[in-house]
């Protein structure tokens, strides 16, 4: 006969009056966590009591009950009733819905307390999230739901942030697969797509840290302190349908603006208007644009103008900015630290003294006819008008006196015989520094290299520059001594007793065969042939290299250096902030040239052959004939220039891999030159 399963028995729910209850002094809670008992108070006066009490029969000394009940689950609860009926929000007889157990149950009464507790599974924060979002969307003002859950309103706006974040997205956070810093990156757009695209990417890197996702997800548009936007104004942008994005979490300067081509086009627009004032002045050309390189100016003859005269308005206030400025120095000059108050206002004097005593100059009539004036913008948004300025073919002698005599029109007169009047010179504005008739290049044509692919090839090039600098000592130490000079005869910001130091630039853009090559297979075993020999401790280490002989230190040394080593191309930021500078990249990739060349670097012997994949399905089709013409000869080239463009690149992977053809950006320079720039090269160029 089967045994028959014994069935559960659970005890209903009953009303107990609030008086005949007690808290038992076998509740495992001590330590107060979490929703403080005045807030659960509050919670309990609005939506009721949502958690029935678990009692038991309080027994006499006889073992009979004596119509009280002693509270072992449930005590945060039980304090904040008491605290409604201490505050008259409730009587005393008021009815609790109890779980009443049996007081002779086996089941002692601090495992019912300690199995409440533990048992409780905690509210995953992607279902607060949606929980808000559902609230609010069924008509509770942020605000609301703020005060109902006892938040600040700023929490529950991030909290609707968050659940807004691509589905997707949101089912990897609610399997863990990212943390919850790494989805508030995400807020910053709300393009889901995006946000996919942007996870893809870094969901296998190495370098998926928040400010990472921040950085891609904002790559594309321009900061509010962009000059861009000092020059425009938020207000105007945003007026001109221009969104703007903002992170909640974090401070962002104001936010990203998200329509840069809008941008561009108001930035061009008043560029153009304040141009046109600038031309009302009688300038022959005026040159606009939002800025001008360094030298734009070579060759130009500059005319001289005369300061204007101060006036007795603009005095006054000098006077007034410079006693105000006095009064402040004389008051706080002695204290360590300036309030943050006065610091800001000695600013504010400084750059208007600064600019009162700017004065603009008066130039003459008949010269300004003949030059003209470049418009561009500063670092901090303001326009910045260069004016007076003669182009070489434009600089013509005077007319001699005595073919003007008589005549101040030049001898030109009307039908009557009258003096013609003079004719007004319209200036010639160009924006931008290009011509408006400028045709655009073909598609198909010789077009400069993707960006990214340039950083894939430049990150070949390092890695293989870093493993020839390692096997060639004496260019390591030279690479070194260099270092140390400009850092010894160069003025330079820095700290610290020495400040020599390699840092490891990482490749945030690679091929995926990178990793593979045999440059990194040849530096990994080196370096974990030297992380087995030398010892960890500090004093052991000293001792370890004081006694390596000259050619192992040498070696050890080059080693080290070669990790400093970065001839990464990369996109130069033209408005300043992070990344390179221009002029930074451009003292880089000189020096990476001096490198190479010192090294004999040879990135055929180094291994790198042209594929699909790394080069010929990344460029266009007049690119992939032109590396076949190159390496293979014209003929070859002609066998393929009616291919389809994935045929072509197959094709020419296989016509290419015996010939030795490199792109430039890995060919061996040949010239020995290198800018004048590169001794005071700064943390962007090529060594350590």
């Amino acid at each position: 006969m089967a045994n028959t399963v014994q069935k559960i028995t659970l005890a209903p729910a009953r009303p107990i009056p609030f008086n005949k209850l007690v808290l038992s002094q076998a509740n495992v809670r001590r330590v107060k966590l979490g929703l403080p008992v005045e807030d659960l108070a509050e919670s309990i006066g609005r939506r009721g009591l949502i958690q029935s009490l678990h009692v038991r029969p309080v027994l006499d000394g006889e073992g009979r009950e004596t119509g009280m009940y002693e509270v072992p689950a449930g005590g945060r609860r039980y304090r904040a009733l008491e605290l409604l009926v201490k505050q008259k929000r409730l009587v005393k007889t008021a009815p609790i819905p109890c779980i009443v157990s049996d007081a002779a149950s086996g089941v002692l009464i601090e495992e019912i307390s300690l199995a409440e507790n533990v048992e409780r599974a905690p509210l995953h924060p992607l279902d607060q999230f949606r929980a808000f979002q559902a609230m609010r969307e069924k008509g509770m003002t942020e605000e609301a739901v703020a005060a109902a859950f006892f938040v600040p309103v700023n929490v529950v706006k991030q909290r609707l942030r968050l659940a807004t974040v691509a589905p997707a997205l949101l089912e990897v956070y609610a399997v863990d697969g990212m943390t919850l810093e790494q989805l508030m990156a995400f807020t910053i757009t709300h393009d889901h797509a995006r946000q996919e695209q942007v996870w893809e990417a870094v969901r296998n890197s190495w370098s998926k840290e928040p400010y990472q996702i921040r950085r891609l997800l904002t790559e594309k548009a321009a900061q509010a302190s962009d000059k861009r936007v000092l020059f425009v104004g938020m207000d105007a942008y945003e007026a001109a349908g221009g969104t703007v994005l903002r992170d909640l979490f974090q401070a962002d300067g104001g936010g990203w603006l998200q329509d840069v081509a809008l941008l561009d086009r108001l930035t061009a627009e008043k560029l153009k208007a304040e141009a046109e004032d600038v031309a009302a002045e009688g300038w022959k050309w005026i040159e606009a644009a939002m800025s001008f390189p360094y030298g734009h100016q070579f060759g130009l003859r500059r005319i001289d103008g005369e300061p204007v005269e101060t006036t007795e308005a603009e005095q006054a206030t000098i006077d007034a900015l410079t006693a105000e400025q006095e009064r402040l120095v004389a008051e706080h000059g002695q204290e360590d630290e300036l309030p943050e108050a006065v610091d800001d206002r000695l600013g504010e004097i400084e750059a208007a003294l600064e600019e009162l005593a700017n004065r603009p100059l008066r130039y003459d009539p008949a010269e300004i006819a003949c030059a003209g004036a470049f418009v561009g913008l500063g670092h901090d948004g303001r326009l910045r008008v260069e004016r007076g300025y003669v182009r070489p073919e434009d600089d013509v002698p005077a007319t001699p006196a005595s073919e003007s005599e008589g005549d101040t029109t030049g001898g030109e007169t009307d039908r009557d015989g009258a003096p013609a009047q003079p004719a007004v010179q319209r200036a010639v504005i160009t924006i931008g520094g290009t011509s408006p008739a400028h045709e655009p290049e073909e598609e198909d044509g010789i077009r400069p290299l993707p960006e990214r692919l340039m950083a894939e090839l430049t990150a070949h090039r390092t890695l293989a520059l870093r493993d020839a600098v390692a096997s060639r000592p004496q260019v390591a130490l030279t690479a070194l001594l260099h270092k140390l000079v400009l850092d010894t005869f160069r003025v330079r910001s820095g700290s610290g007793c020495l400040e020599v130091s390699v840092r490891e630039v990482h490749f945030t853009a690679q091929a995926d065969d990178l990793k593979d090559s045999a440059c990194a297979r040849a530096i990994a075993e080196r370096h974990a042939s030297w992380e087995a020999e030398l010892p960890a401790e500090s004093d052991a280490l000293w001792d370890s290299l004081d006694a390596l002989d000259e050619a192992s230190r040498l070696a050890l040394l080059a080693h080290c250096v070669s990790f400093g080593v970065n001839a990464l191309h990369e996109k130069p930021n033209p408005y300043g902030g992070m990344g390179v500078s221009e002029h930074g990249l451009r003292v880089r990739l000189a020096q990476a040239d001096r490198l190479a060349r010192a090294t004999d670097l040879d990135m055929v012997s180094a291994g790198w052959r042209p594929t699909v994949a790394n080069y010929l399905d990344r460029v266009t089709k007049a690119r992939i004939l032109e590396a076949v013409r190159e390496g293979s000869g014209e003929r070859a080239a002609q066998l393929i220039d009616h291919l389809k463009k994935g045929d072509m690149a197959k094709e020419a992977e296989r016509l290419l891999a015996d010939t030795g053809w490199l792109p430039e950006p890995l060919r061996l320079a040949v010239s020995n030159s290198e800018p004048a720039a590169t001794a005071e090269c700064d943390a962007d160029s090529c060594g350590t």
